[in-house]
């Protein structure tokens, strides 16, 4: 095996981990590729280690053991931890924004202030910390409003509501029931965007840009747009709706004052960052922030990417992004999300 090869580590356990384990196994740089824990996809090109995503001692205790040269994070809720700060300490190679500047998906109302403070579009939203409170603004409208809860819900966090009744119903699960625990400590209530929804991604270094190809993620249950929200139950790539004159809004208006104003705050960010838009009459719109992958977006993406997946990554790791030119098959791609009965209810 040449010196130059490279053994990676993705932790996860999703379709989208399988789908970054399948674009760094393209590079003829890659050495061996671990998943940590994996799922039974990941098993055909990877060696599947039963380590949670949250267990950073045990991961960082394999990187060591195993000669990993890159570790790449899939799911938020390590990111959101601190898994790069403990990486970066331990002197260990990784891909990802640091634990502040994943707040940009880990705290909507932190996001939500950061967008106000760059000018970035976004929608009108109040945050609570009260249901009463909460309530007490519902009732003073006439139609129904965006549910969110401010921190990590895996997906669910989000209810579109038709009517303020069905919002406050919402409201009180979210801050009563508490089936998102703190989660939920604080909710944030937006006004219902109309237009076409697309999601851009983009790799980030400090202050360099590169933006991959679009997809459209499906999050409701059902046909036709119908039933509640999901982690995502399919996605395509590329998005007709991504024109030139788009894409140069959402990166002029979008992806450049956020990167600026996370940078001003010390919170450079390192990674991928996932703006899920609404393109208004008025424009491109910021639904949400994530600070990984998407799920099921990467599973449309990443399989369309012609450069070497492992030299990208790596060069948003090293500083080396501004030398990136990223090469794209010209066909379309589909990801179908098969889920269990009950979903995204319990299963």
């Amino acid at each position: 095996m040449p010196e130059t090869q490279t053994h990676v580590l993705i932790v996860g356990s999703g379709g989208r981990e399988h789908a970054l384990a399948a674009a760094v196994a393209r590079s003829p740089r890659c050495g061996r590729i671990f998943v940590a824990p994996g799922n039974a996809g990941t098993r055909e090109v990877a060696e599947n280690i039963p380590i949670d995503p949250t267990d950073f001692d045990g991961l960082v205790k394999l990187a060591r053991d195993r000669g990993i040269g890159l570790t790449i994070v899939g799911p938020e809720a390590p990111l959101c931890a601190g898994i790069v700060d403990r990486f970066q300490k331990e002197g260990l190679r990784i891909f990802g924004p640091t634990r502040a500047a994943a707040r940009i998906e880990g705290d909507k109302a932190y996001a939500k202030a950061l967008m106000r403070a760059a000018d970035v579009p976004t929608a009108d939203a109040r945050v609570f910390t009260r249901f009463e409170d909460a309530r007490t603004y519902v009732l003073t409208r006439s139609e129904g409003l965006v549910v969110k809860a401010s921190g990590l819900a895996a997906g669910k966090g989000v209810v579109v509501c038709d009517t303020p009744a069905q919002t406050v119903l919402t409201l009180e699960k979210f801050m009563i029931e508490r089936p998102f625990g703190d989660a939920t400590d604080t909710v944030i209530v937006e006004e219902r965007l109309q237009g076409e929804e697309l999601s851009v991604l983009a790799l980030v270094s400090g202050r360099a840009i590169c933006i991959l190809e679009t997809a459209q993620d499906h999050k409701r249950l059902g046909d036709g747009d119908t039933g509640p929200n999901t982690g995502g139950m399919g996605a395509f790539s590329p998005a007709p709706c991504a024109t030139p004159k788009v894409l140069r809004a959402v990166e002029r208006d979008v992806l450049l004052p956020i990167v600026d104003a996370l940078a001003r705050e010390s919170h450079p960010y390192q990674g991928v960052l996932y703006a899920g838009l609404m393109l208004t009459p008025a424009g491109p719109k910021v639904l949400e922030f994530n600070c990984r992958f998407g799920d099921p977006e990467a599973q449309a993406i990443l399989p369309r990417i012609r450069s070497d997946f492992l030299d990208l990554i790596e060069a948003v790791v090293d500083g080396r992004l501004e030398e990136a030119d990223v090469q794209w098959d010209d066909g379309a791609a589909v990801c179908v999300v098969l889920a269990s009965r009950g979903y995204p209810g319990a299963v």
